[in-house]
């Protein structure tokens, strides 16, 4: 979730960013998606999570659309034609179709976590 949310951060940052040349909003925008980069890896990496890189980065780039989307028309006065909003609701049924067919449920646990588990059951 904090990826996608720099994401949709960083991505509106670009509008302020004026093609890059503007000082402070090109430093902030770049800082949030060096953010969002390191929270996507930490997601998917498999010592800390067990969530498959296809799907999380999945997520993330669907969080970053739809967050995107959602506030260029909030924010820009984007069209949001009935046809842009469907598509958005696609976006959304692929993430969650993604994450519900992921199989996070059969994947090994992180060695951390498993050696807890073993523990525990003795």
């Amino acid at each position: 979730m904090i990826a996608g949310i720099l994401e949709i951060a960083w991505a509106i940052g670009l509008k302020y960013t004026e093609g890059f040349t503007r000082l402070w909003p090109t430093l902030i925008t770049i800082v949030l998606m060096i953010g969002s980069f390191f929270a996507l890896a930490q997601a998917v990496n498999p010592k800390i999570s067990p969530i498959p890189i296809g799907t999380g980065y999945a997520i993330w780039t669907g969080l970053g659309a739809i967050g995107t989307a959602i506030l260029g028309i909030v924010l820009f006065a984007e069209s949001a034609s009935p046809a842009r909003l469907v598509c958005l609701a696609l976006v959304i049924v692929g993430i969650v179709g993604l994450k519900f067919f992921s199989g996070e449920k059969d994947a090994p646990k992180p060695a951390a976590q498993a050696i807890v588990a073993a523990q525990a059951d003795e």
